[in-house]
């Protein structure tokens, strides 16, 4: 019962409390790219969410069988990006057979998932707290697809509001990338109101 509440805390904190892109502010090329339409944003979280979950249990392989015991940690952000670049040819490949609209309206964004700091920020999250903590596979995979979901929260969201603000009233000075900015700030100040929830 202790593990599965650890394990609770862990997908809360990262979805919620600590969300990568309006609370760690990691993510935002796509964050702001992708967030004009809900359904390309739809399709870009759901990928990056997948993305998120593959390379934290890839990269805890890595780090746990093959650079701690050859003594090679100092290696780790080389190894992530490897598997994070290999990661996200296979979802674009995948996106582009089966989703060829998906696969359109993503453009440049989708390859640029390899550079997305938000991905490199939950494997070296994941090695980081495996230090303090000693996270188990499950718990690193956990916080990878929470991450990943707490990603899709925040492109959701933003792209609702901006779907929106397209039908608004908005001063000429203010519209396009300067509204997006003020949502923005605005949807990480009310995501701030969780910071003492766990």
């Amino acid at each position: 019962m202790a593990e599965f509440e650890s394990i609770l805390k862990i997908f809360i904190a990262v979805v919620v409390v600590n969300n990568f892109v309006l609370f760690r502010f990691l993510g935002l090329c796509p964050y702001i790219g992708v967030s004009k339409n809900s359904e390309a944003a739809i399709g870009m979280g759901m990928a990056v969410v997948f993305v998120m979950a593959m390379t934290s249990a890839i990269t805890w392989i890595i780090y746990n069988y093959l650079l701690v015991p050859f003594h090679i940690e100092y290696l780790n952000i080389i190894a992530f990006i490897l598997a994070i670049a290999a990661l996200v040819q296979l979802v674009e490949m995948i996106i582009q057979k089966t989703s060829p609209f998906l696969y359109e309206s993503l453009g440049i964004y989708l390859p640029l998932i390899t550079t997305n700091c938000a991905v490199l920020g939950v494997a070296i999250l994941n090695k980081d707290t495996l230090f303090a903590q000693k996270l188990s596979f499950i718990k690193c995979v956990v916080q990878g697809t929470g991450a990943g979901l707490g990603f899709t929260l925040a492109l959701f969201l933003m792209a609702t509001i901006r779907e929106r603000l397209e039908l608004a009233d908005v001063p000429q000075c203010l519209k396009g990338v300067p509204i997006a900015f003020i949502t923005a700030s605005l949807l990480a100040l009310a995501f701030l109101g969780f910071s003492g929830m766990l």
